[in-house]
């Protein structure tokens, strides 16, 4: 039987990302080189305006690479069709939600429909995978609650329900701890580590969390102004990356402790 580091989901090679306009190339980050393991949780960190979130809409496809290779199961990415791309891959962007009267069965629901027909009637196997997504994430109780009746927290756990019940191999989560608590940060990041180790899927997710993600992550990407670095957080922190990330001169990077401190 395979263990579930050994399969690669995602790989990319010599990646450049960035825009391009009709007046100039902007790269944002070149030489790219990471790859995301099946059933691994992977945090993206690196400062405001770094460029954590072009890097996640590259690798999701919504804009194309400004050089070199992005390969989703062995296929490049740029081969697979929009029905393809959804059974292999869901996000969980940072937009705000446009569908809040719907239920949370209902919002959730709404996963399925790569594999509904035209008609989009939900099958047995369809409400079964929806049910199991609610039971994962926690949200039995709030099931048939609308979403504007939730707190942000809950909001978050239904979109990464919603996530789930897509049943893709691959989920990338753009900041999900925006807007929440100390406590209710730490909740939604123990839960994604949770969902990869039972599910076995690959969970990358981007967060200003860089404290919570060392100590729950299997591997990290950190971005900085030189370079973009994959690697697990005791040899990120054994490497001194994590000193780099910031100005010198309010806050630095406790080795012992695998955190960051305001000096004195």
């Amino acid at each position: 039987m395979t263990t579930t580091n050994q399969h690669s989901i995602l790989k990319t090679r010599n990646l450049s990302i960035g825009y391009i306009s009709k007046k100039a190339t902007s790269v944002i980050a070149q030489n790219i080189n990471i790859e995301l393991k099946q059933g691994e949780l992977i945090g993206l960190v690196g400062a405001n305006g770094i460029g954590k979130s072009t890097l996640l809409r590259t690798l999701s496809a919504i804009q194309p690479p400004l050089k070199g290779d992005i390969d989703l199961n062995g296929k490049s990415l740029q081969s697979y069709s929009g029905i393809e791309l959804a059974k292999t891959m869901s996000l969980v962007l940072t937009e705000q939600l446009m569908s809040k009267n719907l239920s949370v069965f209902e919002l959730i629901a709404l996963s399925r429909q790569p594999y509904t027909n035209w008609v989009g009637n939900l099958t047995e196997t369809d409400i079964s995978i929806i049910n199991m997504a609610i039971t994962q994430t926690n949200l039995s109780e709030l099931k048939h609650r609308k979403c504007f009746e939730l707190s942000d927290g809950q909001l978050q756990k239904v979109m990464i329900a919603r996530a789930l019940a897509q049943d893709t191999n691959l989920i990338i989560l753009d900041e999900p701890t925006t807007h929440l608590d100390m406590y209710h940060k730490a909740y939604i990041l123990k839960l994604l580590q949770k969902l990869a180790k039972e599910t076995h899927k690959t969970i990358l997710f981007s967060s200003h969390e860089i404290d919570l993600a060392i100590q729950l992550c299997d591997t990290m990407v950190v971005m900085t102004n030189d370079k973009v670095i994959y690697d697990t957080p005791c040899h990120l922190i054994n490497q001194g990356i994590f000193e780099t990330l910031f100005p010198k001169d309010l806050i630095g990077f406790d080795k012992k402790t695998g955190s960051f401190r305001v000096k004195k």
